[in-house]
């Protein structure tokens, strides 16, 4: 890799499409440009309409594009849902080279060897993160280049999902006028920025509450072992206080953002606020315990699940207690909740580079942050994700477009989407 690369990460949520821009020096991840626009073409983290979710696409990367005066080429996609799933894998080579000195080549034969395996037609392979590498049954190493061996291992996680849905998103990110650079799995890339390591090592459970669906990860001896999603988000307290009061999910949404609380001890019935009642111009005065009544309920019910589902796992009491983290972590309170339900210790993660101070971003960051890594070991080289259009005339700005429009048109026609699949993870 350079010394200075550029990398863009791609989410598509189900409220919000989040665009990020990261500039890498000497392993540094630096922030430099973000575009957010509103997700329309999503439900419960699921595609439903691929023409909104493509000009959901297109506007998050023309804001990034704006702020960074570059034009965006490839993305790094960062995917989520019930039809993922991880299961172990092992390969096995003899070092090719003369020397005995392992290189780039015998990393990516053995990774290649690791996914030789029976997978349901149904069924994606998207990635392979290694645990660690055996070198002559020398095991626990995290880099075996420039080691000398004769026989090397890789013992990993296989990441595969439906075919259906990864086609889709793909489908959706090549409309838009994008290349797919690489894909991450969400749970990887949130754990990248919301996990110490020590955390990950003893056993730690991370909720991602998002605004459709809410992702459970389990990590335990340093790496990823369960992972699994609730249909249940922040849009389902949206809808509640919409029910309860009466009036539009828009203006809901606003509510919920401005003077919501999760916590009822906390809320305070002097904070009052006017909200129009659905059909009329009338206005009801409403304060922040009445509210937080109706929010408290529904996210008491989500960690309920949260907690159900650690327990299906067989991961009920986890040393590391559990992390929070996603866009409804920004109510007020929602940690003094999940202390309650929990009844261990729990804590909120929240990204600190500058700029994306906000809980809906730790994926986003995560994924440039994990790819890249994960792209290190692999020995993968990637191609900057930008065109720097600094000395672009302003005239070129309408041959872009063009451009965009021209690669939408031609994706329409393409009928071999499966071949260029093949090409994306196993060229």
């Amino acid at each position: 890799m350079n010394r200075s690369e550029i990398l863009v990460s791609l989410e598509i949520g189900t409220s919000k499409v989040k665009v990020i821009i990261g500039e890498v020096s000497n392993d540094t991840m630096n922030i430099i440009g973000v575009g957010v626009a509103e997700s329309k073409g999503m439900k419960k983290g699921a595609i439903v309409d691929i023409d909104q979710t493509v000009h959901s696409i297109q506007n998050a990367v023309d804001q990034a594009e704006r702020m960074v005066d570059m034009e965006i080429r490839r993305v790094i996609v960062s995917i989520n849902g019930s039809h993922i799933q991880l299961q172990d894998c092992h390969g096995v080579v003899a070092v090719s080279s003369d020397t005995r000195e392992i290189a780039n080549e015998d990393i990516q034969r053995v990774i290649e060897a690791s996914q030789v395996m029976s997978i349901p037609p149904e069924r994606e392979i998207v990635d392979v993160f290694p645990k660690q590498f055996i070198v002559d049954g020398q095991d626990e190493i995290s880099d075996p280049r420039g080691m000398i061996g004769v026989r090397l291992e890789m013992q990993g996680t296989l990441i595969t999902c439906g075919r259906t849905n990864l086609h889709n998103i793909l489908k959706c990110v090549e409309r838009a006028g994008l290349e797919v650079q690489d894909i991450c799995l969400q749970s990887l890339a949130a754990g990248e920025v919301a996990l110490s390591p020590d955390e990950k090592s003893l056993g730690v459970g991370l909720v991602n509450i998002g605004a459709g669906s809410t992702s459970i990860s389990v990590f335990t001896g340093g790496d990823l072992v369960e992972t699994s999603v609730i249909p249940l988000g922040g849009d389902n307290i949206t809808k509640d206080l919409s029910i309860g009061m009466k009036t539009t999910t828009e203006e809901a949404e606003i509510i919920k953002q401005d003077y919501g609380h999760a916590y009822l001890n906390d809320a305070l019935a002097d904070n009052t606020f006017s909200v129009t009642t659905i059909g009329s111009n009338e206005k009801q005065t409403f304060n922040q315990v009445q509210i937080t009544e109706i929010i408290e309920a529904r996210l008491a019910e989500v960690y309920h699940f949260v907690l159900q589902e650690f327990k299906r796992m067989g991961y009920r009491d986890l040393p590391g207690g559990y992390v929070l983290t996603g866009g409804v972590m920004s109510l007020p309170g929602v940690a003094d909740l999940a202390r309650d339900i929990f009844q261990t210790n729990v804590r909120l993660s929240i990204p600190t580079h500058i700029g994306v101070r906000e809980p809906h971003f730790t994926v986003g960051i995560g994924t440039l942050q994990f790819a890249y890594r994960n792209a290190k070991i692999q020995g993968k080289e990637y191609v900057s994700g930008v065109n720097d259009s600094s000395q672009t005339p302003v005239i070129e700005k309408s041959e872009k477009q063009v451009k965009k429009e021209a690669a939408k048109t031609r994706s329409k026609n393409k009928d071999n989407l499966v071949k260029r699949l093949q090409n994306y993870f196993f060229d």
